[in-house]
């Protein structure tokens, strides 16, 4: 599975900026996709999760702003980001993860987008 981020750049605060990822190979039909992120000095922390069936998740952080939502049929998920703040500047990861047949838990990642907000 290879995932495609697109949509990082630089926005003022309070801005917007929409984030977009595609998935491509073996995409199981139970499976959960989402964003991550990782500033400067910082761990990597997840900023929001939608399965399949359409359940989210968002961490405090961003609740309110971030909207997250994926179409299945196109193997994509977006991060729709308002109100951004200095503290979201980060690079941002599109993540999938899948269980196979076997029981086995696929984690994928894909390359990374920076996001920089700054007046």
């Amino acid at each position: 599975v290879q995932l495609q981020a697109y949509g990082g750049g630089l926005v003022q605060p309070g801005g917007s900026l929409r984030l977009s990822c595609v998935a491509s190979g073996i995409i199981l039909s139970s499976n959960s996709m989402g964003w991550y992120r990782q500033a400067p000095g910082k761990q990597r922390e997840l900023v929001a999760r939608v399965t399949n069936i359409g359940a989210t998740y968002y961490a405090d952080s961003v609740k309110g702003r971030f909207t997250i939502s994926r179409n299945n049929a196109k193997n994509t998920v977006n991060l729709q980001m308002s109100s951004l703040q200095y503290e979201d500047t980060a690079v941002y990861y599109c993540n999938l993860i899948q269980t196979t047949v076997a029981l086995v838990r696929e984690e994928f990642w894909g390359q990374g987008t920076q996001v920089t907000v700054s007046s």
